[in-house]
């Protein structure tokens, strides 16, 4: 019986990525994901890209865009701009609840 071997990346809350594990996190180019960071969509800590470390959620946020991308076939901008929005409705909901009230 053949086994599938998954390997994985734990990145805890103080980030852990370079740029080039982001790169291969990611499986994408280190050209996309330095135009990330460029237009806002990941925050990485450190000055230059040879001290850039990415957290949890920088990669969340990567993926997700590169699935928008790829879904809606839009353009870098076009996809952050969809993540951003989906996460400000992600933030509505979640005052909502904290009030007390329902969604649907």
């Amino acid at each position: 019986m053949d086994a599938d071997i998954f390997t994985g990346i734990l990145v805890g809350e103080q980030g852990a990525l370079s740029l080039e594990e982001m790169v291969e996190a990611c499986g994408a180019e280190t050209v996309w994901v330095v135009e990330l960071v460029e237009v806002g969509v990941l925050s990485p800590v450190g000055r230059d890209e040879a001290a850039w470390r990415f957290g949890a959620l920088d990669l969340l946020r990567a993926r997700r865009l590169a699935r928008l991308a790829r879904d809606f076939e839009a353009s870098t901008e076009a996809a952050a701009l969809i993540l951003d929005l989906l996460d400000e409705i992600e933030r509505l909901r979640a005052r909502l609840r904290r009030a007390g009230m329902e969604i649907d």
